[in-house]
């Protein structure tokens, strides 16, 4: 369904709603600069966002612009989205819990768990580790190529306007995709593929023989209380409860993107969670819950993607310098009609996510969401 524009000019201005625990004098530190970037981010063409903020207990959300632009409701407080590679956190967590049960071992080849499954040109399933699928240094050739979209590193479309609705038989398109030559020798350099995620997915849901939605359910989901957190069946297209609309830009043309069937994101990002949910789970995971010790530092032993490089990558999680110099550990999703960061400053101990139901549609807005996460972080007392 195509969406006119003119909605846009609804709310620009940023509304604020607080914990139940602001009597207790925490002042809501950055609100007006959190805001303020919201702002520009709806004035520059997104339909609305949201940055949601635990700090020492304390939760409080800022939002812009709207969740619908055919309805004009505002980006509600409890509000479900799509947050696409932020699943690979999730991921990586429970692969590494089955590292600390000795299930599997993290410098194994893939090919102990998958026999026959990881083999292509240049591609040797006894060469590439499980360390190397989820710190990207496996040089597998990108899925996501399969559905016409060139892959990047902020965004990446999974799903081609035709196969918006389908269920993907992710096994066939990984066989297609492996048919490609690999990309570099395992462990030699970083690249950001999917496909490492669909690989780690199925080495989960072999070992344990459960499906990966089910196990990441019960060992991350359940523990944490994470109500409005969820994996989609595989034939889901609606989102369930409260929800944004989700938008993305097709043909030079904004488009309602909030159905769609994200299979094919599969463990690679198929996930759906509020904002608030989202932060308590990277509160939760940096602060030692879901990881004994050991299998936590093998997870943010990260690694520079590139010469003066501010983001290095660890085990599905990421480490950026912010602007500020403190460092931001978490994960960032792109799919069309949303795109999420959200993770945690351990100096500080503030947990933020912020969220825009439009994913990327052009360079000049592309830095926007990093503006907003920065204001979120860098907040001066």
């Amino acid at each position: 369904m195509k969406v006119k524009l003119a909605v846009l000019v609804a709310a620009v201005v940023a509304t604020v709603s607080c914990g139940a625990d602001e009597a207790g004098g925490r002042p809501e530190v950055g609100r007006e600069q959190v805001a303020a970037a919201l702002n520009d981010a709806v004035r520059l063409g997104y339909p609305g966002g949201q940055a949601v903020i635990v700090d020492r207990g304390h939760t409080w959300r800022v939002s812009a612009g709207v969740g619908d632009l055919a309805t004009g409701a505002p980006f509600a407080e409890d509000a479900r989205l799509r947050i696409a590679s932020n699943t690979k956190t999730f991921v990586a967590t429970v692969l590494l819990q089955l590292v600390a049960e000795g299930k599997v071992e993290l410098d194994a080849p893939v090919g102990r768990y998958l026999p026959g499954v990881v083999r292509g040109p240049g591609t040797d399933e006894n060469r590439i580790t499980l360390r190397n699928l989820l710190q990207h240094t496996s040089g597998l050739p990108e899925y996501v190529a399969e559905f016409g979209t060139p892959p990047t590193p902020w965004q990446v479309d999974f799903l081609a306007e035709q196969t918006r609705w389908q269920i993907a038989d992710l096994p066939a398109i990984l066989r297609t995709a492996l048919a490609a030559p690999a990309a570099f020798e395992p462990g030699t350099t970083w690249a950001y593929t999917n496909t490492n995620y669909v690989v780690a997915g199925m080495v989960i849901e072999r070992v344990t023989g459960a499906p990966l939605g089910a196990e990441i359910t019960r060992r991350v989901i359940e523990p944490l209380g994470l109500r409005d957190t969820y994996f989609p069946e595989a034939d889901e297209v609606d989102l369930r409860g409260p929800h944004v609309s989700g938008y993305s830009e097709v043909r030079g043309e904004r488009v309602d993107y909030t159905r769609q069937n994200v299979s094919a994101a599969g463990a690679a990002g198929a996930m759906v969670a509020t904002g608030a949910d989202l932060a308590r789970f990277f509160d939760a995971l940096l602060g030692g819950e879901l990881l004994p010790p050991a299998q936590l530092a093998e997870m943010k032993n990260a690694r520079p993607i590139s010469e003066n490089n501010p983001l290095a990558y660890g085990l599905g999680l990421m480490r950026i310098q912010m602007p500020c110099g403190l460092e931001f550990w978490g994960h960032n999703g792109g799919i069309p009609g949303t795109l999420t960061y959200a993770g945690v400053v351990p100096a500080t101990g503030r947990a933020v996510t912020v969220a825009l139901n439009q994913d990327f549609t052009d360079p000049e807005r592309s830095p926007l969401p990093g503006r907003v996460l920065a204001a979120a972080m860098c907040a001066d007392e």
